[in-house]
């Protein structure tokens, strides 16, 4: 009984023992990181420090961990009783610095700032190397070149940087025209480097695809055309001559006007938008490495797709505007589906009827280069897609008009 007892007496001041060094053990280990702790939290002040000579630096002594997660010293309380007037470099010490983050770049471009405005040189050559790269970048501001320059330029050279801007774009149009014409002769010759499949997809595309749109705002061209010449001719009990006046009307001018207009918007947009995008991810660049000209595979099929099928939607144009105007005529005035017709087939003509398509053609050959034109010249952001695609359509509409009346004034001259 006796040797019991002495077992468990030694048995309970075994644990006591062991627990005691486990406790002894943990609170040495918590005031370690409770030191630690202390001892990594960033701090940062400032003193004069020798610099030869000339007047004394001011040194930011930076210790502890600067890191976002941190509570950071304040500038302003570190600098408060810093007179800068006697100082003409601010520079860092970190000797004592164990890490850092962004929170660290933070406060080095508030000194930065700090130092420009009480006119001090900050030095960053002590700073760590990622540290100095990191700020020095951050003051990297790229030029806007389309944002207007602050100071006053001279007249004359403004007008000279304008004039050669434009002579620059003159010179890549004519060498983007001459290419394509190049390309179209090797095209003739069975030279040209363009699959069949994508030229089948985009005549699809610019043609089939298109004809729901064309022919619903003919259709409501034609039948406003014969509203309007309806309550004008009624005056005259004139009615008859509205087939006149939308036949003319639609096989000469607004025919192929509306359909160059509608294709303007939405394929030579497109265009730009597709070799704009390509432009942006490098595939232009990839074609030319592989020796695959970007002309031939992607501007060429778009070009003869164009002109192929311009022609095709103007005589549909052509067709559904005439039967809008019929609807007018036959519905609200004094004319039968009969004499609309003849009145129709006897005021326009075939030369009527081929000027339009001609000029479709015409206008179809503006599109696809205005579109493709932008495209290629497109910068390398996503901001410049759009704005390619924007310029070609503006550029497309714009030559189209042009165009036509350049037309009308030489069929007037040639009479016909």
């Amino acid at each position: 009984m006796l040797y019991l007892k002495r077992v468990v007496v030694q048995a309970v001041g075994g644990l006591h023992g062991y627990i005691s060094l486990q406790w002894q053990a943990k609170e040495r280990q918590w005031r370690i990181k409770t030191m630690t702790r202390t001892n990594n939290k960033p701090a940062c002040t400032a003193q004069s420090g020798s610099s030869g000579s000339g007047p004394p630096d001011l040194v930011l002594r930076l210790s502890g961990r600067w890191s976002l997660a941190e509570q950071r010293p304040a500038l302003s309380e570190v600098v408060a009783e810093v007179d800068a007037s006697g100082h003409k470099t601010l520079r860092f010490d970190v000797d004592a610095l164990q890490s850092w983050d962004t929170g660290l770049l933070i406060f080095v471009r508030s000194c930065q700032d700090w130092a420009e405005a009480q006119g001090l040189i900050c030095e960053l050559a002590d700073l760590p190397e990622g540290v100095q790269n990191m700020v020095s970048l951050s003051r990297e501001v790229p030029k806007n070149r389309n944002m207007p320059e602050k100071q006053v330029r001279d007249w004359l050279s403004g007008v000279g940087e304008h004039s050669i801007g434009m002579f620059d774009g003159l010179m890549r149009y004519f060498t983007f025209t001459g290419e394509l014409v190049l390309d179209l002769f090797a095209f003739l010759t069975g030279r040209a480097q363009m699959r069949r499949k994508d030229c089948l997809f985009i005549l699809q595309n610019t043609g089939a695809m298109a004809v729901p749109i064309v022919a619903l705002l003919s259709f409501l061209t034609g039948l406003i055309i014969a509203f309007i010449g309806v309550i004008q001719l009624q005056k005259f009990a004139a009615d008859i001559y509205v087939a006149d006046l939308v036949g003319l009307a639609m096989t000469r001018e607004l025919a192929a006007v509306m359909a160059g207009v509608i294709m303007a918007g939405r394929t030579g947009a497109a265009f730009a938008a597709q070799i704009g995008s390509m432009q942006v991810n490098e595939e232009v660049d990839a074609l030319t490495t592989f020796g695959i000209s970007p002309m031939q595979f992607l501007v060429l099929p778009r070009v003869i797709a164009m002109v192929l099928m311009m022609p095709l939607l103007c005589v549909c144009a052509n067709l559904v505007g005439i039967l809008g105007g019929m609807v007018v005529a036959v519905g609200i005035a004094d004319v039968t589906l009969v004499q609309y017709i003849n009145q129709i087939d006897s005021a326009v003509s075939t030369t009527d009827f081929a000027v339009g398509v001609f000029k479709s053609a015409v206008f179809g050959v503006i599109i696809a280069m205005a579109g493709c034109y932008r495209g290629l010249y497109c910068g390398k952001d996503a901001a410049s897609v759009g704005l390619a695609a924007t310029s070609a359509v503006v550029t497309a509409i714009t030559w189209i008009v042009i165009a036509d009346a350049v037309f009308a004034v030489l069929f007037h001259i040639l009479g016909i």
